[in-house]
């Protein structure tokens, strides 16, 4: 029987963001705003209603999972290489730009050199969920600034990926790194040759003979995602990554946006749970006492973040107009700085207070890039009719 605790854990999760995404609307701020702030308010170190919060991060992460896997869906795999060979460069300078942000700014205010580093590894990337959530769906992949967005994305996901590696092998001798890091570069071809060979031999043929049976499709598309996300966990690699392969590979079917469609509410609902887990995570007590290195950081992000990102897309040949476009659509930290705060934390990397640094860094961000973005360029949750995109 279903537990009435998470009955109403969820009642009182999706009422009052209900309600203070109706207050949201009203005074024309971003409904991720409502989402954080009723995380705040009733979290374990807010009126602690829902104190369970660990649970709901859990939950929260199947809203990653999917949004990687309708990411994927939109990639045809050909024109992933050539996004990835564009982007690279960029990808690679603004992570080094953005590094000695946070690094040399956690040195300046005292904190240790291991939590300077973790800092400054945390804040080099942007935000997958915002960045995708932002972007009009329906030219998502269809325009050039959603292409440049997404392959920016990616490869900062995967050196996300491979600095969590690094992190929570921190107590682990070289020898075992580097052996998990190898593991890692025969994993990720192996699940994508598995997922090529599954789409072609099992889906495909799926799809063609039951295609008029709608459940079915949106079944085997949530069997397919979430299997290759458990797949690639076993392999060594994350959920997401797991998921993101699947959408990859599963992008040649001609019923790919059609899935990608029936699968977005899901994704919405989880996406809730996320942000409300972020706000709960946050002590606020402990925030404040370190609120001026915690301001100090997101107002370097949010000021620099788009200059970087313009300028070296532009150096590149993109006209100034995409490019700051792209700048201010990337110009925040990212959930998975969130995540390496915490494995650094559990790892004995980063303190509290540097951690919450982070986390409280990490989520203005996230709040003061939004108005950037649904103020000025067409999203589908802008304020404006005439900027708003879906």
């Amino acid at each position: 029987m279903l537990s009435s605790h998470i009955v109403e854990s969820f009642f009182l999760i999706f009422t009052g963001a209900a309600v203070l995404a109706t207050l949201a609307l009203y005074t024309r701020q971003p409904l991720l705003v409502a989402y954080v702030a009723i995380g705040c308010l009733f979290g374990p170190h807010g009126l602690a209603l829902v104190a369970d919060a660990d649970l709901l991060s859990e939950i929260a992460e199947i809203g990653i999972i999917f949004l990687l896997f309708l990411v994927g869906l939109d990639l045809q795999p050909s024109k992933l290489k050539n996004m990835f060979g564009e982007s690279l460069l960029t990808g690679l300078a603004t992570s080094l730009a953005f590094f000695s942000i946070g690094f040399g700014l956690m040195v300046a205010f005292g904190f240790t050199y291991a939590e300077a580093i973790i800092t400054g590894i945390a804040v080099t990337f942007s935000s997958t969920i915002l960045g995708v959530k932002l972007l009009p769906t329906t030219v998502l992949h269809h325009r050039h600034i959603g292409e440049i967005v997404v392959s920016l994305l990616l490869i900062q996901d995967l050196l996300a990926i491979i600095a969590l590696l690094f992190v929570a092998g921190y107590t682990e001798d070289s020898s075992a790194i580097l052996s998990s890091l190898g593991a890692i570069l025969v994993a990720l071809p192996s699940l994508a040759l598995a997922a090529y060979l599954g789409v072609r031999f099992v889906l495909l043929p799926l799809i063609t003979k039951f295609d008029a049976f709608h459940e079915f499709i949106f079944l085997l598309a949530l069997g397919w995602c979430l299997g290759f996300a458990s797949l690639a966990a076993m392999m060594g690699l994350s959920l997401a990554i797991g998921a993101f392969v699947a959408g990859v590979a599963l992008a040649t079917s001609p019923i790919a946006q059609y899935i990608a469609e029936s699968l977005r509410p899901l994704r919405d609902f989880f996406l809730v749970l996320f942000f409300f887990s972020v706000g709960a995570a946050l002590n606020l007590d402990l925030v404040l006492q370190v609120v001026l290195p915690t301001a100090a950081l997101a107002a370097l992000l949010i000021a620099i973040k788009p200059v970087v990102f313009a300028t070296l897309l532009n150096w590149q040949g993109e006209t100034r107009a995409n490019s700051w476009e792209v700048g201010y659509r990337l110009g925040q930290a990212s959930e998975f700085s969130l995540l390496l705060s915490y494995v650094a934390m559990t790892a004995g990397l980063l303190g509290e207070e540097a951690g919450h640094v982070v986390q409280g860094a990490t989520v203005l961000t996230l709040i003061v890039s939004s108005y950037f973005v649904i103020f000025r360029y067409p999203t589908p949750i802008a304020i404006n009719p005439a900027l708003r995109r879906d």
